[in-house]
């Protein structure tokens, strides 16, 4: 089977989020052949190259959505001979009469984005119509899939769209949409500044519309479309099924949707701004989710936002994501369960994490415990924001447990270390582990929490804040709190601490529980079969026969030849006759007396 695999800012990229399971899903279904469709979110991710590639993926394909340089971007060229016109810049617009089809379609696509549903209160940044809560409407959606595949029919015939949709045109068109009656109280207050900050997100969203990947080379080649993400990964995958009929399969292990509610990402934009992104992350979530053959989330947390959606529960199927748990087999399997009055936290260092809750639950814990000790083990986030949030956790640290000492000459020890993986006293991630004899999950905000699974790998009795799929993960194997709540958090802390025969039993629990659920064996194993199920289930695309000379035919050599040592070598074929002779089937003819019965 020749699978498109489409991906945003992952793999195969060096960096990014779905950099290992990509990689792990390539390398574990080595029958299949793969062709990697991949955008990049910025220059360094470019710039650090990519990751090794197995022998079985084929092409790869890439184009930026960091940069408006069309010369950089692989745009599709114009199926048309004069539906282009070409500015002495080398920016791409369009004849009057693509003008005229551009500003159609536009229209009903700025349409749908302002009016999209709203919650009853009169938010305007609730998730859009098709989410199951009655908020929204019909036509808004028909709008949208009428705006978006026009303007992908006509980036397929005349060319890229990005000229265009940052052009004034468009600006016009979307103004007047946020200015129409019906549409909501934020969305009618944007700016000029807002509308043209919509718009470069807009045709940063949109770019793989006007790519040149949708060739018989290309996407038109595939068998099945697998998107690593929903958003701008799976619209190539929208196209290819409008086009092609290639079905389309969908993986998200965070909702798009849901990471659009929660950050916008960058440098921070105005409420309007971040209204219409959400309206039109929304729409395309629940097109993508109508679309799809399957979809699949990495737990029932990201599923309910899915269906919340417009995702049809019938085509929804949980796959958990895989992680390697070789690593902590040593440690997991060991009788010990680490220093038992240490507690641990690994993680990434980020206001999300709420290592402040985390700093003051320790507070009451040292009142009840004075030997427990707290070790933070992780880096900062990247950016000045990182360092400034762990430099402020370092403080408050500071403050709450002040360095004690014996005497006037001693020294004095802080019961809170923050420390990085990689040094002396933690050379590796099991290390890190190994360090504590509770494990500690403090965030108040969270998706699937990785942290949390390779806790449980080591066999670490864990307390953690329900959010996200803590709850899911956990499946009654450790300690849950509500989140931004020091005192609970302290008391399941001590709790634990204070019953070592507790935390032997939740930790081989957890471990037990790890192993059968969230392996890259499991997860490899759900998608084999998912493959077989959806190529089985897709309709048959005539494809020509290759010419004589060209390459095999189909079914010319029948599956049994390429089992080894089972089944007997074909007789060779008889020599021809020659023509000056009789054959030997014809014989002699009978003599007296003999029948040539």
């Amino acid at each position: 089977m020749r699978i498109g695999l489409l991906t945003d800012g992952g793999y195969p990229y060096a960096t990014g989020e779905s950099r290992l399971w990509c990689d792990r899903l390539v390398r574990g279904l080595a029958q299949h052949e793969f062709d990697l469709f991949a955008l990049s979110r910025t220059a360094e991710q470019e710039a650090r190259g990519w990751v090794r590639l197995p022998a079985q993926v084929g092409q790869v394909r890439t184009a930026p959505l960091w940069t408006a340089d069309e010369e950089s971007l692989g745009l599709h060229a114009p199926r048309g001979p004069l539906s282009r016109l070409l500015t002495g810049g080398g920016a791409r617009t369009y004849a009057r009469r693509e003008r005229r089809r551009f500003a159609t379609h536009f229209t009903s696509l700025a349409a749908s984005v302002c009016t999209a549903g709203r919650e009853p209160g009169g938010a305007d940044t609730a998730p859009p119509a098709g989410t199951g809560d009655g908020t929204g409407s019909r036509a808004a959606d028909e709008q949208f899939t009428q705006g978006l595949y026009g303007l992908a029919e006509l980036a397929w015939e005349h060319g890229g769209l990005p000229a265009a949709l940052r052009s004034e045109t468009a600006v016009r068109i979307l103004e007047a949409a946020c200015r129409a009656p019906g549409t909501g109280r934020t969305v009618q207050t944007a700016t000029v500044a807002d509308l043209l900050a919509f718009t470069a997100e807009l045709d940063r969203v949109l770019r793989p519309l006007s790519l040149d990947w949708y060739e018989e080379d290309g996407l038109a080649a595939v068998d099945l479309c697998h998107a690593a993400s929903g958003g701008a990964a799976a619209l190539p995958g929208l196209l290819a099924k409008r086009f092609f009929g290639v079905p389309l399969l969908v993986t998200e292990y965070s909702v798009q949707v849901r990471a659009h509610y929660l950050s916008s990402g960058g440098a921070p934009v105005s409420a309007p701004v971040r209204a219409l992104l959400a309206n039109f992350h929304g729409r395309l979530a629940t097109e993508v989710y109508r679309q799809a053959a399957l979809i699949t989330p990495g737990n029932t947390h990201a599923r309910r936002w899915q269906e919340r959606c417009g995702a049809d529960p019938a085509k929804v199927r949980t796959v958990y994501p895989g992680m390697e748990s070789a690593r902590f087999a040593a440690l997991g399997e060991r009788d010990d369960d680490g220093g038992p009055d240490t507690l641990v936290w690994v993680g990434r260092i980020e206001p999300a994490k709420d290592l402040i809750a985390l700093l003051h639950a320790f507070a009451e814990v040292r009142r009840a415990e004075p030997d427990a000790r707290l070790r933070i083990i992780g880096a900062p986030a990247p950016g000045p924001a990182g360092a400034t949030y762990l430099a402020h956790c370092r403080a408050v640290a500071a403050e709450l447990f002040p360095d004690g000492a014996a005497g006037m000459h001693a020294g004095g020890e802080n019961p809170v270390s923050f420390e990085d993986i990689g040094g002396d006293g933690v050379p590796g991630l099991a290390q890190a582990y190994a360090a504590g004899g509770v494990v500690v999950l403090s965030s108040v905000v969270e998706g699937f929490p990785i942290s949390l699974v390779e806790a449980m790998f080591c066999g670490r009795a864990t307390v953690s804040t329900d959010v996200g799929a803590v709850v899911e993960v956990i499946g009654g194997t450790g300690l849950v709190v509500p989140p931004r709540n020091p005192r609970a958090l302290a008391d399941a802390c001590l709790a634990l601490l204070r019953d070592p025969e507790r935390r032997a039993r939740l930790g081989a629990a957890a471990r037990a529980r790890a192993l059968e659920l969230f392996t890259v064996e499991q997860n490899l194993a759900a998608f084999r079969g998912i493959y077989l199920e959806l190529i089985a289930q897709a309709p048959v695309r005539s494809r020509p026969l290759p010419e004589p000379g060209e390459g095999p035919r189909p079914f010319a050599t029948p599956p049994e030849a390429h089992v080894l040592g089972l089944w007997p070598e074909p007789e060779p074929e008889p020599e021809p006759y020659p023509g000056d002779r009789t054959p030997s089937w014809a014989g002699a003819a009978p003599g007296p007396g003999e029948s040539d019965a």
